[in-house]
């Protein structure tokens, strides 16, 4: 039973406590997203591209991985086919186009003839004083000097400065675990953000990954002491607008459902929680 934290729990208990406990705790599912979707189903075709030879990955190539992609994500969740066809704002070709809008945004800001990543989808793992931190990378390039890049695709637009440092807490995050996996820190943190097609970038020193180090040791504290007490109190913002639990708020006139018995354990013990996935990052 070892504490861990995945930078997208970190983040929903930094935003609001309550956040937190309905996912971790709770788990209460949240309805389903066609704009997750699609991002899952663009995550997947740019790993997949990668398996083929620099000179075959073209816009044609990631064109012919849609529909295989879909098909094995409708297999692991099924759900999501019936998302499209039960919405009446969406048609599958409409869906499709948006998916490969995205991706053909993609080629006018990297050029994958020239990549070789030197991992996809790579799960991260790192021990810091009895705290366990891990997550998944959408991409590492290594130079030939060892020089690491960490990239992560965002199939939204980049975001205002109000909300920017969400994504890089995020980024900073995979820094500091790769610096105490690999003992360098990596030389450029690079958010795409194919939305809009916006490129933001971030060079992460010594000072930045051991300031995050002590506040995730915070979050980690206050988390601890929420699960002792049961204090999940809701924290209100402006993100409150984009929250799929509002309904069992109280801030917002709604209950959440009893806590278990064992929440405590659940909410500190990732074998109860469960392990984090690619699709949480």
């Amino acid at each position: 039973m070892v504490p861990a934290l995945s930078p997208s729990r970190a983040s929903d208990f930094k935003q609001c406590p309550l956040l937190y406990r309905f996912r971790t705790i709770d788990k209460l599912p949240a309805p389903p997203s066609p704009a997750a979707a699609r991002g899952t189903l663009v995550h997947a075709v740019l790993e997949r591209l990668f398996d083929l030879p620099a000179a075959e990955r073209t816009p044609a190539a990631a064109q012919a991985l849609l529909g295989p992609q879909w098909e094995a994500l409708v297999e692991q969740e099924p759900e999501l086919a019936a998302m499209i066809a039960d919405d009446d704002r969406l048609t599958e070709a409409g869906w499709f186009g948006d998916a490969q809008a995205l991706i053909e945004t993609w080629f006018t800001l990297e050029d994958p003839t020239r990549l070789e990543p030197a991992e996809r989808e790579l799960y991260v793992e790192t021990d810091v004083d009895g705290l366990v931190l891990r997550g998944y990378v959408d991409r590492l390039d290594v130079a030939a000097d060892g020089a690491m890049r960490v990239v992560d695709y965002k199939t939204g637009r980049s975001p205002s400065e109000l909300f920017e440092g969400k994504a890089l807490f995020q980024m900073k995050f995979y820094a500091l675990v790769l610096w105490r996996l690999r003992g360098e820190i990596p030389t450029l943190l690079q958010l795409v953000y194919l939305g809009n097609g916006e490129v933001v970038r971030y060079a992460p020193d010594e000072h930045d990954l051991l300031s995050l180090e002590r506040n995730l040791k915070a979050v980690w504290t206050a988390i601890e002491r929420a699960a002792t007490t049961g204090d999940w109190r809701p924290k209100t913002s402006r993100l409150c607008d984009w929250c799929d639990y509002r309904e069992f708020c109280p801030a917002w006139g709604g209950t959440p459902p009893p806590l278990p018995e064992d929440a405590a354990l659940i909410a500190l013990n990732p074998a109860v929680s469960g392990q984090v996935t690619p699709t949480e990052e």
